[in-house]
């Protein structure tokens, strides 16, 4: 009987230990879920660092390009331009002669030399001077009695006013230009004896003009770029208001940092 329960004493014993190793060796095989996920949140972390130290280079590089293509102090632009204009009236009818109606647009073609001062990346002043030639159709008319019908005409204006560049990039940048200055008209350099008045043109004369437009330049280098501008070119001849549209187009040269 003695033997009996030191026996099952034994056993007893040899369960608990059995018990306790496997608890501790289940311990030490799953480490808590604090250290568990202590490593994935340091390497996330990581990642952000070094995610972010990429980004900011990438932006640095973006900023210096901006900055060594439009920090120059001077522009200068030279091309060539189209503009649609009505180059007259026409001639209402009077003493037996047919009228001449209103006169279809011309296609006015142009050259075009300006000069830009920026006072940082994105504000300018410029001055602006271009030749506009175009043959204008006065119909098949009895005044010259059909003589003239494709008259030579030309303008000439100078215009000035603020540039800014509202979206800039390292390779091209979108700017809004608003100027104002006069034109001065020669409609009747190839009339002979007739007036520009009795073929229905605008008489000769210098006038107001403004432009606005929206000049695209795409970047060669960081001082040479291409330009094209959509532009709105208005004018006074013979008290009237000629509202014509167009565009310039030339080769632009920056220089002088700032």
């Amino acid at each position: 009987m003695s033997f009996s329960r030191r026996f099952a004493l034994l056993l007893a014993l040899g369960f608990a230990a059995v018990a306790a190793s496997a608890q501790t060796s289940t311990s030490s095989s799953n480490p808590a879920p604090d250290q568990a996920q202590a490593a994935p949140a340091g390497d996330s972390q990581g990642q952000l660092s070094v995610q972010a130290r990429i980004k900011a280079r990438r932006e640095k590089r973006r900023a210096d390009a901006i900055h060594e293509a439009y920090s120059h102090n001077w522009e200068i632009y030279t091309g060539m331009g189209y503009l649609r204009f009505r180059p007259g009236p026409g001639v209402p009818a009077s003493s037996g002669v047919a009228a001449i109606p209103a006169l279809e647009r011309a296609h006015e073609y142009a050259w075009n030399v300006g000069v830009t001062r920026y006072f940082d990346e994105r504000l300018g002043f410029s001055a602006d001077g271009r030749g506009y030639y175009a043959s204008a159709y006065v119909y098949n008319n009895a005044v010259s009695n059909s003589a003239i019908t494709n008259p030579a005409i030309s303008q000439y204006a100078f215009l000035a006013g603020p540039t800014y560049r509202f979206y800039l990039q390292p390779k091209f940048s979108i700017a809004g230009r608003v100027m104002g200055g006069m034109v001065k008209g020669n409609f009747s350099g190839d009339l002979a004896s007739f007036t520009p008045a009795e073929l229905g043109l605008w008489p000769d004369g210098t006038t107001f003009a403004a432009s606005a437009s929206l000049p695209v330049e795409y970047n060669l280098a960081p001082s040479i770029g291409l330009r094209v501008a959509p532009e709105y070119f208005l004018s006074g001849f013979g008290s009237a208001t000629q509202s014509s549209f167009g565009f310039t187009v030339g080769v632009v040269y920056r220089f002088g940092k700032q």
